[in-house]
């Protein structure tokens, strides 16, 4: 099946029940047996459950994965795959990063003895030299969160297999819609689904999808043994979001472009960050490797200060100032303050991330009216 139909049909059967059309909430924790080990295929939800599986097998299917496994978090999903690893081994990653993997990184994981190299990814050919003998795994996001920075995940897959390493791509921003990493040589696909798949900001969800049996049979067993599995009503919602992504995304993408045009002529507009733009150093990846460039964006007003930020962002009246991205709603971020608060302001500068930033993620509204919000925040603001 094509995209837009597996987003609907791609992993999902009938109910066996009853025929239901729609997979049931499965709001259970224990299945009932005959005899001990002899049961319907499900014992406990930890374990598995039936509507965590309906969810499961969809995302496998639309990243063209094999295994599809679903957590109560996209933190807790990125914790799975961190614990693949041992004391002592490496994982580089971007140094433009979602503020909240940064932190597990850092302030959880190098605890453990897990050592982290931070560095820009856009030139590939300077990753191989922070390859060492202990380097394990390469933790990448495309677009990265917020600078909207476009890393090649066909050639950094081709660097990790060639040194016997696991890539894990961060495909949020992007969601399957737009670009499959599966598909370009990555081992693992990482989704907040609490973002675009689930896509109405009523659910906190994380998902992991793989191609590889072993590697699916080691993370199956780290998602049972630590249990921070998702919930069936939250597995319910995520599903019936994923069967509108295909019409939900066209939109964003749509909006977004419409308004970072708008926002690079503002005259009180500084810096725009979107791959669409064809001055992006990395437009040509993106047009390679994305079907379209997404929903999100952020930019810098002129001046860069920091308290005419906020008020610009206290202006807005569409646009809802909030936490997360990816719902049908306008959202936006102040990533200094909201998204990328736990990294100290020498980390941020260090990655790019102006105290001055503001990140927008573009919903689904009437262009025109998100526009016209927009405007009347920043000639109202005192830019």
């Amino acid at each position: 099946m094509r995209f837009n139909s597996k987003v609907i049909h791609g992993g999902q059967e009938p109910d066996k029940a009853y025929g239901a059309v729609m997979p049931p909430i499965y709001q259970t924790s224990t299945f009932a047996q005959t005899s001990p080990g002899n049961h319907r295929g499900f014992q406990y939800s930890r374990s598995a459950n039936p509507t965590r599986m309906a969810l499961e097998n969809a995302m496998a299917s639309i990243e063209n994965g094999n295994y599809g496994l679903a957590f109560a978090s996209g933190l807790a999903a990125i914790d799975a795959v961190l614990k693949l690893l041992n004391p002592g081994d490496e994982v580089i990653s971007t140094t433009d990063l979602y503020g909240g993997s940064y932190r597990l990184f850092k302030k959880v994981f190098e605890n453990y003895g897990i050592v982290f190299h931070f560095m820009d990814m856009e030139e590939v050919s300077l990753v191989q030299d922070q390859i060492n003998e202990r380097t394990k795994m390469i933790w990448l996001e495309t677009p990265t969160n917020p600078l909207m920075n476009i890393i090649d995940i066909e050639a950094v897959s081709q660097l990790a297999t060639a040194n016997g390493l696991l890539l894990a791509v961060d495909n949020t921003f992007a969601t399957p819609y737009l670009q499959k990493p599966l598909d370009l040589g990555a081992d693992i696909v990482m989704h907040s689904a609490t973002k675009y798949l689930g896509g109405h900001s009523d659910v906190v969800l994380g998902a992991l999808v793989v191609k590889d049996e072993e590697l699916a049979k080691r993370l199956y067993f780290i998602q049972n043994a630590s249990g921070a599995v998702s919930g069936p009503m939250d597995s319910f919602l995520v599903l019936r979001g994923i069967k509108t992504l295909h019409v939900r995304m066209q939109r964003h993408c749509e909006n977004a472009e419409a308004i970072a045009h708008f926002l690079r002529k503002h005259p009180k507009v500084d810096t725009v960050y979107w791959p669409g733009f064809e001055e992006h150093p990395n437009h040509d990846i993106a047009k390679k490797q994305m079907v379209n460039f997404g929903g999100m964006l952020s930019f810098v007003p002129k001046g860069s200060d920091y308290k005419v930020t906020l008020q610009f962002v206290e202006r807005l009246k569409i646009f809802t100032l909030a936490e997360s991205l990816g719902g049908v709603e306008s959202l936006v971020g102040h990533p200094a303050s909201m998204s990328h608060g736990s990294m100290s302001k020498q980390e941020r500068d260090k990655a790019g991330i102006a105290d001055a930033l503001i990140r927008l993620s573009v919903g689904i509204e009437d262009v025109d009216d998100l526009i016209e919000d927009l405007s009347q925040a920043l000639d109202e603001s005192l830019i």
